[in-house]
């Protein structure tokens, strides 16, 4: 009788063991290079090597996903004009840049984006570590997995951003404002075009929520008496109700006046909405729709840069980002306006296959595609990219 009753209890024991197990989320651990052969190509990779699920929040686009979808096939309808009697070697060819002061290896930085740890187990502090070997910087976004300390002591000395995604309670806003600016973030993205989130099917048909909570939120938690969720077991929509959303020019002085920081005004679509954020103290613009997860009947970024742009004026340098797929899309945008271009999905993938080393392989492709397009183009530095007639089918009529 009493070893039957051991046996039950180690059988019990076992069951208990193996329901927490599988409730645990298991992330990659992968570390190293890749190869990539194009960046569309991962997708299907990292599909293979992730939950459901969480693939799922990292893919997905709002409703059918048109904006998702335009955002990359705009740049087809944009071309780069061959100039070959421009004397250039290609190890003429530089990559070299600066935005608000910090020297950068190339053009290309890292959209900030959240929950890292669904694609590695490292998450940020591996995308971190990514985007230093490659010479970039890295944005570290309020809903990541990884505290602010954690991230600036992964590489020290490197420069990354904080995205700051305003609370609606104004406690947990100086609390994370100090934050950053004690960990030594070069400035602050002050999101603003997420006041609810987008109707992100995928998340509905997987019936989504978070594995794993958001380590700013829960070290928030820890010091305060604020009972608001964390991450761990909810969805995007429940987070987003928590953040703030009657948004004015006086938010983008708030901000600027707590952290005492560069304020990047990211999630502008419109010229109208670029001029009121540079008006409102703005040290920066970054022209993006989130990457086709909110407003699924928005135009396309490419689209709209060129009239941003021309409002902004040079008054403040320009991000964009959205849909990014290939170093010609890198080349495009900057001929169009941009002073540097964000990456997002592509850079979590990478993040997936190979860790920090995946994030860099990520960039260096870019970086491989773009030098060959700068050589065809004519182009010899990200300045003379700037100053490139870009041509549509109207030029050709």
């Amino acid at each position: 009788m009493k070893h039957t009753l051991l046996k039950t209890t180690a059988i019990a024991m076992a069951l208990s063991v193996g329901v927490v197990q599988a409730a645990e989320y298991k992330a990659s651990t992968a570390e190293g290079p890749i190869k990539i052969v194009n960046l569309k190509a991962m997708e299907a990779q990292v599909e293979a090597n992730m939950d459901k699920g969480a693939f799922g929040y990292i893919r997905g686009g709002a409703e059918d996903e048109n904006n998702l979808r335009a955002n990359t096939r705009a740049f087809d309808k944009k071309y780069i004009m061959p100039r070959s009697l421009q004397g250039i070697e290609f190890s003429d060819i530089n990559l070299k840049t600066e935005f608000l002061g910090i020297k950068l290896d190339t053009p290309i930085i890292q959209a900030p984006m959240a929950a890292q740890g669904l694609a590695h187990q490292q998450g940020e502090v591996a995308t971190a570590k990514g985007m230093a070997k490659a010479g970039s910087i890295f944005s570290l976004s309020t809903y990541g997995n990884k505290t602010i300390k954690e991230v600036a002591q992964a590489q020290p000395g490197y420069p990354f951003f904080f995205q700051l995604y305003m609370s609606k309670n104004d406690a947990f806003n100086q609390y994370i404002l100090s934050q950053a600016k004690q960990y030594g973030a070069k400035g602050i993205i002050m999101t603003i075009d997420s006041s609810v989130g987008g109707y992100r099917e995928d998340d509905v048909k997987n019936n989504f929520q978070f594995p794993l909570g958001f380590a700013n939120l829960e070290a928030f938690a820890k010091i305060s008496d604020d009972k608001s969720k964390t991450g761990k077991g909810s969805g995007i929509s429940e987070i987003y109700a928590q953040a703030k959303q009657a948004f004015t020019p006086a938010d983008i002085q708030y901000v600027k006046k707590m952290s005492g920081l560069p304020v990047i005004v990211k999630g502008i679509e419109s010229p109208e909405d670029a001029d009121t954020a540079i008006k409102a103290g703005a040290d920066a613009i970054w022209v993006s729709n989130h990457g086709g997860r909110q407003l699924d009947s928005a135009p396309a970024t490419i689209d709209v840069l060129p009239a941003i742009a021309k409002v902004v004026n040079k008054r403040v340098p320009i991000v964009f980002d959205s849909g990014v797929r290939r170093g010609s899309h890198v080349f495009k945008a900057l001929a169009s306006g941009a002073d540097v271009v964000a990456v997002g999905r592509p850079i979590l993938y990478g993040l997936n296959l190979g860790g920090a080393e995946g994030v860099n392989s990520v960039i260096q492709q870019l970086n491989k595609e773009l030098r060959i397009n700068m050589m065809l183009g004519g182009a010899r530095n990200v300045k003379e990219i700037q100053a490139t007639h870009l041509y549509t089918d109207a030029d050709f009529k």
